[in-house]
């Protein structure tokens, strides 16, 4: 798999009332995702990323301080899920933001597939999708997670649910 790179400008531009109602979804109402601390970065049609703080909580061998494999798990699952509603959100732009957000009640996983590279070491880490086909039932997508360096730690490939 190669890095997914930066997103090229995007001809679709997110009003700041979907931007916000899906960091409120992403970010708060989706309880999981705020006890792994994941802050959305970027939100764009083509590309998201997040971040997630290393804490305490967070620890999966505490001799080294190694984040959980199960958080690597759960935010690539949770930035796959992510790229799926910016595309949606996306391809839904003759509604409101209020109808787009409501479209992701449906939205689920069917399939993921994680593979650890190099130990979960650093202070924050970076997490990254990207939706390779968006169809009306599934959507593919694969993630990425970096330390803090930029360093790939964790690369994902997930398939979601979308009607």
């Amino acid at each position: 798999m190669s890095k997914i790179t930066p997103p090229a400008p995007s001809p679709v531009e997110f009003e700041p009332e979907f931007v916000a109602g899906l960091k409120t979804l992403f970010e708060e109402k989706i309880v999981f995702n705020r006890v792994l601390g994941l802050k959305i970065t970027l939100l764009s049609p083509e590309r998201v990323a997040a971040r997630i703080t290393m804490t305490d909580q967070l620890v999966g061998h505490y001799a080294h301080n190694r984040i959980h494999g199960g958080v690597i798990s759960a935010g690539l699952d949770a930035m796959g899920g992510l790229a799926v509603m910016a595309a949606i959100g996306a391809r839904h732009m003759d509604e409101s933001p209020l109808q787009r957000l409501q479209r992701f009640s449906k939205l689920g996983t069917i399939d993921l597939r994680v593979d650890y590279l190099r130990p979960g070491i650093s202070d924050h880490f970076e997490l990254r999708a990207e939706v390779m086909r968006l169809g009306s039932r599934v959507a593919s997508t694969r993630m990425e997670f970096l330390g803090a360096d930029g360093k790939l730690l964790s690369t994902g490939a997930g398939a979601y649910i979308v009607s």
